[in-house]
């Protein structure tokens, strides 16, 4: 009776802390579509969302503001939502898509095919996503690779040390590459790598859709197997799990929801870190409730920094990525500290 009255007891607070992160989310969203250089009152906005307003506040609104602010949300939780995943794979708290070099493998295939493709027409942007995954797929296997021992299996602080490293070598390859980039695809690329939220057309939203909803309905279906895995190897194993196998999937899965987001979003680090991390502390462990939970505080922390980062310094603005990056970093060094 006791254990019943405590799970309803926990049940409730994850439901309230959902509607509550959920109110959160669409208050932001509600205020950022006021945010920018041109203002627009608060009743011309109801009225433009609800098809009513002006040409102009229809332009400004469901041209550019909208779509930048979708984008932002859809980002942060494919980013968060795929931070959970790594985190549980790998058994270590700091993995993270940015800090594993996933991005930047990502941000280097993209770079190679704006350059030569810069076409904004709807077959190159479709195809972003699916550029974006198999550079960051092929470094994923590399950080992976060499991370992982026959006899210990995948080594948690090994995989850390060997994502920085090759982060910063892959870092390195597109700061050379620029070099050689005409100045147009050089401003785009620059924006990228800062962490720019630059794919803000319903274009690029309608090529990330497919890659989230499918990736988000095979994550949901592994919640169980992320909460075995969680006890390690041998458990796992003996409790049936094809440990090797099942990574290897959620591998690719995590992979492809960091790729699909930053190859339309721009190099944006530390949301796959942050979201998971305060989500099991609101939630607990069960990754039932850590994935939405993740995706929630991943979609508000990015479109609260996208939203700073256009209100601060107008006419111009600060990337997304730098002002995450601002809260991420001593976030990052704090959990470094305490792992120690």
């Amino acid at each position: 009776m006791m254990g019943t009255t405590t799970e309803r007891k926990v049940m409730r607070r994850r439901i309230y802390i959902s509607i509550i992160l959920a109110l959160l989310l669409v208050s932001i969203f509600i205020f950022s579509v006021n945010a920018g250089y041109s203002k627009i009152p608060f009743v011309d906005v109801v009225k433009t969302l609800f098809g009513q307003g002006s040409a102009q506040d229809t332009l400004i609104i469901s041209q550019f503001r909208l779509p930048r602010i979708v984008i932002a949300v859809m980002v942060g939780a494919g980013l968060a939502v795929s931070g959970a995943i790594l985190q549980a794979v790998s058994q270590n708290s700091l993995a993270d898509p940015g800090i594993l070099g996933i991005n930047n493998g990502a941000g280097l295939a993209v770079m190679l095919y704006i350059s030569y493709f810069p076409s904004t027409l709807d077959v190159p942007v479709m195809f972003m996503p699916l550029i974006g995954f198999t550079g960051a797929i092929l470094t994923a296997f590399i950080v992976y690779g060499l991370s992982y021992s026959r006899k210990e299996g995948l080594l948690p602080n090994r995989l850390v040390l060997t994502g920085v490293a090759v982060s910063a070598a892959v870092a390195a390859l597109m700061t050379l590459l620029t070099i050689r980039l005409d100045p147009e695809n050089y401003q785009v690329v620059a924006e990228w790598i800062a962490g720019n939220i630059w794919a803000s057309s319903w274009q690029y939203v309608f090529a990330l859709l497919p890659w989230l909803a499918v990736l988000g309905t095979v994550a949901a279906f592994k919640v169980k197997t992320l909460d075995i895995l969680g006890f390690g190897d041998q458990v796992a194993t003996g409790l049936g799990v094809k440990t090797e196998k099942e990574k290897v999937i959620l591998l690719v899965v995590a992979v492809a929801l960091a790729a699909a987001c930053v190859s339309v979003s721009g190099g944006i680090a530390f949301i796959g870190l942050i979201g998971p991390h305060i989500a099991r502390r609101l939630v607990g462990s069960g990754h039932r409730w850590v994935l939405p939970i993740s995706a929630l505080i991943g979609a508000l922390l990015l479109l609260v920094a996208d939203t700073i980062g256009r209100l601060i310094v107008q006419p111009s603005e600060i990337f997304a990525g730098i002002v995450v990056a601002v809260i991420g970093a001593p976030y990052f060094l704090y959990l470094l500290a305490k792992a120690k």
